[in-house]
């Protein structure tokens, strides 16, 4: 789960991202595109793209939506809220800034806005999140 407090990556990016839309399309997958469609802000064309194995564009938001309604999961707030909060816990257990991430990121975002991100204050998006995520984790002692 996307959320939970990683301290262990695959060897990229895109491998970490690659699983989280494995889940994500089995997820889909037991609810079917039209009940994910009315139950999240996700259009059709979005869960089409997941189940054929694409990548689509999603906000952290949108991936929280999805993984509310895998079983037993909390609602999508608390899962934005969870997966932030492991990015800032993740960033002090690496001994990381915003400036030490923005170096490693194969991704152009400023420390301001890796920042503005993470603190909830600016949008973020999963391509985003993923990268980050993949960043901090890969600074893990």
């Amino acid at each position: 789960m996307f959320y939970e407090q990683r301290m262990t990556v695959p060897d990229s990016p895109a491998e970490l991202r690659s699983e989280y839309e494995d889940e994500f399309e089995t997820i889909v997958d037991r609810h079917s595109p039209e009940t994910v469609a009315a139950e999240t802000d996700l259009e059709g064309d979005t869960l089409e793209a997941l189940l054929a194995g694409d990548s689509p564009d999603l906000t952290v938001t949108e991936a929280a939506q999805l993984q509310a309604l895998g079983e037993g999961e909390p609602d999508s707030e608390t899962i934005v809220t969870m997966a932030l909060e492991h990015l800032l816990l993740g960033m002090s257990t690496a001994v990381l800034d915003v400036d030490a991430v923005e170096s490693y990121l194969e991704i152009d975002l400023d420390a301001k806005e890796i920042q503005q991100k993470i603190e909830g204050r600016a949008p973020m998006s999963f391509e985003e999140f993923v990268h980050v995520q993949y960043v901090i984790a890969d600074g893990a002692p």
